[in-house]
């Protein structure tokens, strides 16, 4: 089944400060037009420039995503992107008043709130996935990060974290798609411990870090007093009342779960990983995963991204996996018989598609006469097998399908994009308009050839029941 982009219905608003500029900002999300993705735009530089949430334009990535086109930057982006990626809203104008977009509670949580107190408008366009096509292993030896992505067809994260520290050791998430995002990992707030603070404060960074925005883990039995004090004076914020109770987190502060460092890792990748352009479909597992690795991983899909636009290559079908029908059991569906049962076999089928195969040989009775010496598919065949399939999928919801027949109604917005020859598989991938109304199906379908459009064509038929047997 299609779908389709989503941007917010009216604009969202929110206010806070930055977590490592401490400046205050004023943030407004817009509603975009399709395919325009997520861009940032900093309202408070002259013309107003606009910056696109791409990983082509991570200029840094230490405690935070920055982003940077011809001298402006947004820095720490990836809560925001997050919750929009995570609410799968497509399109957005980000628009900031200051250099940096506010810390909030340092969770996804309140721009969750702010999205879905507007609500959504569906677009035209539709959703488009990069899909992994096989496994593709990444590592980085010298940080101990380790990403693995594997097929699948939700967007699904497991992460795992080990600090080998007595607050925080081996820890595991799980996102197992996209609806969970909201519920399970949007509040899972930034961590840091408090022997990193001072080295932060002392770079210029968390000048906007308070025990509100962030969970501070405590992993030794002492700290002294001045020492706070000395940490407060660098933060800029002397009369910080700052409890210190040994082994733990500061503050009592209480985590909302156990693996709450490990989610807030996992809500990381999901915001970076916005920056690849498109929604993924896929397994990630992430071991000791971090910004610099998440953007790593980014660049090499979008490196593949771009290849496979080079190649022309648009979708991929697994064709070695064990099909759903093979050609016996469609000639118990279907009627047609050689030279006209024009479909192989049949791969998987769902509530609303399906996919079927036909192996174009030499051998085919069509090319004694068509082009003779120069052999291709006849167009209209390719519309007959695409048919063919969608006469599989609607007699897959009678009982007796050997007592029904399929007859064409209408052919709608037919298109031929590349030949078809001998040696070619082409796979006809069919979805469902409307749902099945007295018997009409009403269907899109689109017959590729490695990974390639070859024709396209809307369709209409109505499958009727011939005989008793």
């Amino acid at each position: 089944m299609k779908e389709f982009q989503r941007t917010l219905k009216a604009p969202a608003k929110l206010s806070g400060i930055g977590l490592h500029t401490g400046a205050p900002v004023n943030i407004t999300i817009l509603p975009a037009s399709d395919n325009h993705g997520y861009k940032f735009q900093r309202m408070d530089v002259e013309g107003q420039p606009i910056i696109k949430a791409d990983a082509d334009l991570v200029i840094s990535t230490e405690r935070g995503t920055t982003l940077e086109h011809n001298g402006v930057r947004v820095h720490t982006t990836e809560h925001l992107l997050a919750a929009l990626y995570g609410m799968q809203v497509d399109n957005a104008l980000i628009q900031i008043d200051g250099p940096e977009i506010p810390i909030m509670d340092g969770s996804s949580k309140p721009f969750v709130a702010a999205i879905e107190a507007v609500g959504y408008e569906q677009q035209k366009a539709e959703r488009e996935y990069f899909e992994f096509k096989e496994n593709l292993p990444w590592e980085d030896l010298e940080k101990g990060i380790e990403m693995l992505a594997v097929p699948a067809q939700d967007f699904r994260l497991t992460v795992m974290v080990d600090y080998n520290s007595p607050v925080l050791g081996t820890q595991h998430a799980t996102m197992y798609n996209l609806n969970e995002f909201k519920e399970n990992i949007a509040s899972c707030r930034t961590f840091v411990f408090l022997r990193e603070l001072e080295y932060l404060a002392k770079k210029g960074l968390i000048k906007g870090g308070a025990p509100d925005n962030a969970i501070v883990l405590v992993d030794r039995e002492e700290v002294n007093e001045n020492e706070l004090k000395e940490l407060a004076s660098l933060l800029g914020k002397e009369d910080l009342k700052i409890q210190f109770k040994g082994i733990g987190i500061l503050n009592n502060t209480k985590m909302q779960y156990e693996n709450e460092p490990a989610r807030h890792k996992l809500l990381d990748i999901v915001g970076d990983l916005a920056l690849v352009g498109k929604p993924i479909k896929g397994h990630i597992l992430a071991a000791r995963p971090g910004h610099s690795g998440n953007i790593s991983f980014a660049k090499i899909i979008k490196d593949i991204m771009r290849a496979e636009k080079k190649a022309g290559v648009v979708k991929h079908f697994d064709l070695t996996k064990e099909p759903l029908h093979d050609i016996y059991k469609i000639e118990k569906m279907l009627p047609h018989r050689y030279p006209f049962l024009l479909v192989d076999k049949i791969m998987s089928m769902t509530e609303n598609g399906i996919v079927g195969v036909k192996n174009v040989t030499m051998n085919e009775p069509y090319f004694m006469g068509h082009f003779p010496g120069n052999p291709v598919m006849p167009g209209v065949l390719q519309v007959e097998a695409m048919a063919q399939c969608g006469g599989i999928f609607a007699l897959s919801s009678v009982p007796d399908p050997e007592n029904w027949s399929t007859y064409f109604m209408k052919i709608d917005g037919v298109k031929f994009k590349r030949k078809v020859i001998p040696g070619d598989s082409i796979v006809f991938d069919l979805e469902l308009i409307t749902p099945i109304r007295r018997g009409i199906v009403h269907m899109r379908g689109t017959a590729y050839v490695n990974g390639q459009v070859a024709s396209e064509a809307e369709m209409m038929a109505q499958i009727v029941k011939e005989r008793n047997l």
